[in-house]
């Protein structure tokens, strides 16, 4: 499998390892062509038999911001591009979810948003132990329809997810670790050492023993997406187009607070 196609994920083969790197520098924000090419990179992955194991993480000192401002305001003036991404999004919800191999996903930095969608949705997340994780969604006038609402809760409960989701408020990955939304948060000393070897057990285990252990644990997970993906990205999509969002976008861009009136 060539990866060569792609210009905003960087892949690289450690052994039976396959390393995803999200290059999109330097907040590694998910624009229309990463966003296009995150919905077929886990499809590319299924079939390349030459990995076990998978890697995701960010360039520099960022896992990924998520969303892109610049975008928010296309997808306002043009609807349709939503619905366009809304397709990508369900190929990248699902591509996480029916990949047979394990993905460590490697936080090596800030994790918000559809970035932290794309890690909560791997299988083991290792992340640095100074970075913050969670889904400002609600903050920029959106529906957290990309998968948080599907994700949140099945890690940490419905009280916790709902006070997250809810307010939008991001947590240090050392309280993420402790409440179980990810496994370990580690000194940045440490990240590439604990991810390594949890790596290193993986390729050198019984191969199809752990893909179809994983592929019957998220049984009920792709369940659980199927139920509810369209609903959320409707509803995103719902406030893709309300004036709360738009006022969301503008505040960004003139680095004040949003003043939200319900629309």
């Amino acid at each position: 499998m060539n990866y060569d196609g792609y210009r905003f994920i960087r892949a690289e083969r450690q052994g039976r390892a396959l390393i995803l790197t999200l290059h999109n520098p330097p907040m590694n924000t998910v624009q229309m062509e990463l966003h296009n090419e995150l919905s077929r990179i886990f499809l590319d992955v299924q079939v390349d038999h030459e990995a076990d194991v998978v890697v995701l993480t960010g360039a520099g000192n960022v896992f990924s911001a998520g969303g892109d401002i610049p975008n928010m305001q296309r997808r306002i003036d043009d609807p349709e591009l939503f619905n366009r991404k809304n397709v990508e999004m369900k190929r990248i919800v699902f591509g996480l979810i029916e990949l047979e191999k394990p993905i460590v996903c490697r936080v090596n930095g800030d994790c918000m948003g559809l970035g932290a969608t794309l890690a909560l949705f791997c299988d083991i997340i290792v992340a640095v132990d100074t970075a913050r994780i969670g889904d400002p969604h609600v903050k920029m006038g959106y529906v957290a329809g990309d998968g948080g609402a599907i994700i949140w809760p099945q890690l940490i409960g419905f009280a916790r997810a709902k006070e997250y989701l809810l307010l939008g408020d991001s947590l240090s990955t050392v309280k993420a670790a402790e409440i179980g939304l990810i496994n370990y948060a580690v000194p940045a000393d440490q990240l590439d050492a604990r991810v390594d070897g949890i790596v290193e057990r993986l390729a050198n285990g019984a191969s199809k023993a752990i893909r179809w252990t994983k592929t019957c644990m998220n049984i009920q997970l792709r369940q659980i997406a199927h139920t509810m993906l369209d609903a959320s990205l409707a509803y995103e999509a719902l406030t893709n187009i309300g004036s709360d969002h738009q006022e969301a976008v503008n505040a960004f861009k003139e680095k004040r607070k949003p003043r939200f009136v319900g629309r």
